[in-house]
């Protein structure tokens, strides 16, 4: 993971567990960790060692996302705000897939970058419904 793409609150993954980054900082060598807490553990490693977390459909929807339209070809999610949409696009092209805003597409796989894109929008982090920090869950 790119350590700039990152800020604190961000969901990532490390070691199949699912963290939130707390604090962001370089070393002596000026190498980049991060300080990550989940519900059971709390400690600092490499930002190197971190992962994104895909987006599935099981966390737009404990981002407030509703599935609003199915077919062959794609999956709609909307959230109550009426111009932010989701498409997950089942053919193997993948051309439509991403988050939509104001009918524009925004290319955007990962929790961090959904939870980025929603922060500067909104001036607060997205809330997320009955997640817990522990197993990954995608």
């Amino acid at each position: 993971m790119n350590v700039a793409d990152l800020k604190i609150n961000n969901l990532v993954e490390y070691k199949n567990q699912i963290y939130n980054i707390t604090e962001i900082f370089q070393d002596n060598e000026k190498d980049y960790f991060v300080k990550i807490e989940n519900d059971i553990h709390g400690f600092s490693v490499p930002a190197a060692s971190i992962k994104p977390i895909h987006i599935t459909e099981e966390w737009l929807e404990k981002f407030g996302f509703s599935r609003t339209y199915s077919s062959e070809q794609r999956i709609r999610y909307e959230r109550p705000e009426s111009f932010i949409k989701y498409d997950i696009d089942l053919s193997s092209r993948k051309i439509v897939e991403g988050l939509k805003i104001y009918g524009n597409s925004i290319r955007c796989k990962y929790i961090h970058e959904f939870q980025n894109i929603f922060s500067c929008l909104f001036g607060k982090e997205p809330a997320t419904m009955n997640y817990r920090l522990v197993g990954t869950e995608s």
